[in-house]
């Protein structure tokens, strides 16, 4: 498992959503900045604050033409409930079996013991242009994710 690095191109790959809907990040995606975030487990205590900062802050990633997508290895019907829970305004994907997560090379944290809790920007081209990972700090992902599409827009246009 080769971890993906900053300036790589984000692989396809096709994933359940909260509903069963088996969706493409490619059709998420179309031409739009994307940030897509792994963590360990829907209802924990990091993973809900790092999901309610995204949604929180979710106007703010909107005006960046950005769509945010999480995924972790729970179950469709739990994303469901954590999306009710806690009003989240985007997709949660099901990566159960890891093919994602090892597609991509996230790596595990706390002695390979956690999923890790790994953030990917990525630009309107598909080009990664920033990777966060930070396993308690659920609002480091956000403010370096908006840092990074700040960044994107300001040499794009």
């Amino acid at each position: 498992m080769r971890p993906i690095k900053i300036g790589a191109h984000l692989p396809s790959f096709s994933l359940p959503n909260q509903d069963g809907v088996i969706v493409s990040i490619d059709d998420i995606k179309r031409d739009r900045n994307l940030v897509i975030y792994f963590y360990p487990k829907d209802e924990t205590i990091v993973c809900t604050r790092e999901a309610c900062a995204f949604r929180d802050d979710y106007s703010k990633f909107e005006a960046y033409n950005c769509v945010i997508v999480g995924i972790s290895v729970d179950s469709p019907a739990s994303h469901k409930s954590f999306i009710k829970n806690h009003n989240l305004p985007f997709t949660l994907l099901s990566d159960e079996e890891n093919e994602v997560r090892n597609l991509i090379g996230v790596p595990r944290d706390l002695l390979g013991l956690i999923s890790g809790r790994y953030t990917y920007v990525i630009n309107e081209n598909g080009i990664i242009v920033h990777i966060i990972n930070d396993h308690f700090s659920a609002s480091k992902h956000i403010n370096e994710s908006l840092k990074a599409l700040a960044h994107e827009q300001a040499i794009n246009h």
